[in-house]
């Protein structure tokens, strides 16, 4: 304290000086309008600068939040979506309420596998988020995989790019429909067999899922055609895709329930007993 006073009393002059000009500038700019007016906007320049780099700091540190409420509201976007499109394409529409055949969920990816021969994902959703064996797995551009087993709290993903996937796929614009496979050669592309010869098959045509089974919803997206040839017998074309999906840096994921597939494996398995 008696440092402080001190202080005060070695520079009373300047310290006085000060308080004078300060009241000045006041009574300066309360007794002009233009005065005030300057000095409003520029006080709001400068808190406005002052709150906008707080506030882009805030929005940084927040980033993981805001990607968890995006990733939620895109499932529930894909949700809505992909049902719309089965009620409108359905000839019993009625038939179809809107939230009736399939369910969006997000996750992130924890381990990521691309190089082996038949790859693996894990993720971090599980039985306790009702998932459960043969869900199908997007992401934003297209196809992922296939859950293949789930524990409590996480998820184990076979990767398209895995030699013992089997995917009905299609081409877009014809619904002329093979079986997805992958030659474990790249994992920039995944192979499209069994589609028929007469397919008008060309070069930059997009693939999509079929639709033909129960785990994928018709027209996920999955890559074009990079080149193509007849197989030996020339009655089916082998088809190279180039995948939308850059498989080596996948991060967020959705994860497809088809609320129908009980009672559809039920219907088959009856049907082949």
């Amino acid at each position: 304290m008696q440092q402080i006073i001190n202080f005060i009393i070695r520079n009373k002059t300047f310290l006085l000086f000060l308080l004078l000009f300060s009241l000045s500038l006041f009574f300066t700019i309360q007794s002009h309008s233009y005065h005030k007016s300057k000095f409003v906007n520029s006080a709001n320049f400068l808190t406005g600068g002052v709150y906008n780099t707080v506030n882009n700091i805030s929005d940084y540190l927040n980033l993981k939040e805001q990607n968890v409420i995006l990733s939620e509201e895109n499932s529930r976007l894909k949700t809505l979506i992909a049902n719309l499109e089965i009620k409108v394409d359905s000839t019993f529409q009625n038939a179809f309420p809107l939230d009736s055949t399939y369910a969006f969920k997000a996750a992130h990816i924890l381990k990521n596998s691309y190089a082996l021969t038949n790859n693996v994902l894990l993720i971090d959703k599980g039985i306790k988020d009702s998932i459960k064996e043969d869900f199908g797995v997007i992401s934003s551009k297209g196809i992922v995989g296939i859950v293949d087993e789930s524990s409590n709290r996480f998820s184990t993903v076979i990767s398209i790019l895995n030699t013992t996937s089997k995917i009905s796929a299609q081409l877009k614009k014809t619904n002329h429909f093979g079986t997805l496979v992958w030659n474990a050669k790249s994992p920039e592309f995944i192979q499209l067999i069994d589609i028929p010869k007469i397919a008008p098959v060309n070069k930059g045509d997009t693939i999509v899922t079929s639709g033909r089974s129960s785990i994928f919803p018709k027209g996920i997206l999955i890559g074009t055609i990079h080149d193509y040839h007849l197989d030996v017998a020339e009655n089916f074309y082998e088809i190279n895709i180039k995948l939308f999906n850059d498989m080596t840096s996948l991060e967020h994921v959705y994860i497809i329930e088809n609320k129908d597939i009980k009672e559809i494996t039920n219907l088959l398995d009856t049907n082949h007993e």
